[in-house]
């Protein structure tokens, strides 16, 4: 069974399914003119993500970080849908598959629609974000945007700084300089759980500087 849409406004429809034993959340992001859609984060349970892909056109996979359990089945729904796993160079060394080319910031269309993807280092180096247009995010038509954090932002905080690669000040950074500056009511997608919207989080800032985490 196709899942329904989690998300929709004027440039995207957004499918999302939890897939594996940690719950990792993989989403299919889709033109909502011309149906070619995104696979972000193809983490396990091929057969789930490429149902919730069924009806559209995917053109690639784009992978918000290395971690295995992001990974977990991307090579299996890249040959299925014969389509290519891209991630940021500053990943591969700790990523556990090889993909097929470079995750870079800046736009990418995907049908129509014009997504943009944002370098957010520090709960990995190459960690990135995918910006969905919105009012104020590349398309003022009065709808609202998401992002798609993987694991750089979460209800409640930031992604886990613990690795030896990993840096809390830099995660910090990251989410002042990609994502905050995104309006209020953008809804946050994160790798795991449930949704927020940036202005729910927002005011927490200053508590998660003081903790540390």
């Amino acid at each position: 069974m196709v899942a329904d849409w989690h998300f929709e406004n004027d440039y995207v429809r957004i499918r999302k399914v939890e897939v594996g034993t940690l719950g990792n959340n993989a989403y299919v992001v889709v033109c909502g003119k011309t149906g070619a859609s995104v696979i972000v984060d193809a983490a396990a349970d091929p057969g789930t993500i490429i149902a919730a892909a069924a009806g559209t056109n995917p053109v690639a996979i784009l992978t918000t970080h290395g971690h295995a359990d992001h990974v977990g089945a991307a090579r299996t729904v890249s040959a299925e849908l014969d389509i290519p796993v891209l991630l940021n160079d500053a990943d591969r060394d700790i990523c556990p598959i090889v993909p097929d080319g470079a995750l870079v910031p800046g736009e990418f269309p995907v049908g129509e629609a014009v997504l943009d993807v944002r370098h957010t280092p520090g709960h990995t180096p190459g960690s990135t974000v995918i910006v969905v247009a919105g009012a104020g995010s590349g398309g003022d038509t009065g709808s609202v945007g998401a992002v798609l954090t993987g694991d750089t932002l979460f209800p409640g905080g930031p992604g886990a700084t613990r690795f030896p690669y990993s840096d809390f000040d830099q995660i910090m950074d990251s989410l002042d300089r990609e994502i905050f500056l995104l309006p209020d009511e953008t809804v946050v997608m994160p790798g795991h759980g449930l949704d927020t919207t940036l202005g729910a989080e927002r005011p927490a800032l200053p508590e998660w500087r003081a903790r540390r985490w």
